[in-house]
């Protein structure tokens, strides 16, 4: 297997008149820090927009639902392994193990835990152990985001907290409504950074073409996967990815080196209203340049960057790393999408 390099993930996405990411055991509202006001995303909803992303263009994934329903971990590694159903066709494969990971592609990226639950069926038990004789407890993931705080305090739209739709109800066309569940921040602009790690990748044979892939996921998983009433309003701002040459080396903490430019505005409510600061980010990037390879970047020209009090659209955030001396590559989202789909692998 290919010896991967080591690779930080810097992803930045914004949030307009939406929940990105309710909380269902406080009413569902928008996720902030109490102390500081600011939004927060945990990396479990990010890495759920890129694992149905990864269904959408044609790869099995582990932890879904089947027909709509959530399952026992026993019926999803039925569902993921196809055929294999029962104790005896456990034995009949030489490794499972790696036929698992080249089904779940989402576990090769993320990990998963597999403690299968016990039966009082004889069959399902005897395929429970079986399983269990042959897979870990649990695959570490090679690639993990932490969860991001946004840039700004954001504030709840009380005005969308509680709406009435009226509908006819009965065959007298008589109306009646109901209330809405519709809790909403007016903006928010989140900094995701994670970490590609060179030594767990072997673990769940992570390969360089699943890395590769990461560079459009991100982006097209929010185009995609956030199109539902209340998601609606997200957008990608900014991705790069810091490749690094081998070793384990990684700067760390790269979404810590973005900040609002003073220039923004006091209560954004959209990316006309931000300017994000890159400077520490530029300067941290320089810094370690003979330890980088390349930085993967894609940027989007509606959001505004500011460098050392020049400011330029994210599309030539790439130019400027470039002129600094960096070996940048620039992602085509559109005509690479299709190196990243099932069906051309």
């Amino acid at each position: 297997m290919t010896t991967l390099n080591r690779s930080e993930l810097l992803f930045v996405y914004d949030a307009q008149d939406c929940n990105p990411n309710g909380n269902p055991i406080g009413d569902n509202r928008p996720r902030r820090d109490p102390d500081t006001g600011q939004g927060i995303i945990t990396d479990v909803r990010l890495k759920r927009y890129l694992r149905d992303q990864l269904l959408d263009d044609g790869y099995d994934i582990y932890v879904k639902k089947v027909n709509g329903e959530s399952k026992t971990r026993t019926t999803l590694i039925k569902d993921v392994l196809d055929l294999v159903g029962d104790a005896e066709e456990i034995e009949e494969i030489e490794d499972l193990g790696s036929d698992f990971l080249q089904a779940a592609t989402d576990v090769r990226y993320f990990g998963a835990t597999l403690s299968f639950e016990s039966s009082d069926d004889e069959e399902d038990e005897a395929f429970r152990t079986g399983l269990n004789d042959v897979l870990p407890n649990h695959y570490q993931g090679p690639v993990q985001f932490l969860p991001s705080k946004s840039l700004n305090e954001v504030e709840e739209n009380e005005e969308y907290d509680s709406l009435t739709s009226v509908i006819s109800t009965g065959e007298e066309n008589r109306q009646g409504g109901f209330d809405l569940d519709d809790k909403r921040i007016k903006y928010g602009i989140f900094p995701f950074w994670g970490l590609v790690d060179n030594n767990g990748a072997e673990s769940t044979q992570l390969s360089q073409e699943d890395i590769e892939r990461l560079d459009t996921l991100c982006w097209r998983a929010l185009k995609n996967q956030t199109t539902s009433r209340s998601k609606l309003g997200q957008e990608p701002r900014l991705y790069l990815r810091v490749e690094y040459e081998n070793g384990n080396y990684h700067i760390g903490g790269l979404h810590e080196m973005l900040d609002l430019a003073n220039e923004s505005a006091e209560s954004p409510r959209s990316v006309n209203d931000v300017i994000v600061d890159a400077s520490d980010l530029v300067d941290g990037l320089n810094a370690a340049s003979d330890r980088i390879k390349t930085i993967h970047i894609v940027g989007d020209d509606r959001l505004t960057v500011e460098i050392e009090n020049e400011t330029m659209q994210g599309d030539a955030f790439a130019d400027y790393l470039e002129s600094d001396g960096h070996d940048v590559h620039r992602i085509d989202v559109l005509e690479e999408r299709d190196l990243a789909a099932a069906s051309q692998t």
